[in-house]
């Protein structure tokens, strides 16, 4: 069974893809390093959920692919955020924040309410 933070991991996976594609054309590899990097190694996209989710995103008309040379022969897939996926971006973005803040306030009320019982103690 998953712990918390992988569930939380696995819902933030498109929002997470879509905005390294707002920088510029990647491939899978490239991106999955990024993210990982750039959380200090915090989150880890697996090949598992990466790459359905970037054909689920396909299929929606977010994003497209591109074939590109690299090396003597190696070929990489890139993808490129198309304009419906930059929409699709901010919209899921505004529902994490939102979320991540009813939470928040969520937790905040319940670690008052501890306080007071703790010195009601």
């Amino acid at each position: 069974m998953g712990s918390a933070k992988d569930n939380f991991k696995k819902g933030a996976v498109e929002m997470l893809l879509l905005t390294m594609l707002c920088e510029e054309d990647m491939y899978g590899y490239q991106m999955a390093q990024l993210v990982k990097k750039r959380s200090k190694g915090e989150i880890m996209i697996p090949e598992g959920s990466m790459y359905p989710t970037l054909y689920r995103l396909m299929s929606k008309g977010y994003i497209t692919d591109h074939q590109s040379t690299s090396g003597r022969r190696q070929l990489r897939v890139y993808y490129h955020i198309e304009p419906a996926g930059r929409e699709h971006l901010e919209q899921i973005r505004k529902d994490y924040f939102d979320v991540n803040r009813g939470i928040q306030m969520v937790m905040d009320k319940s670690a008052e309410v501890i306080r007071g019982l703790m010195e009601d103690q």
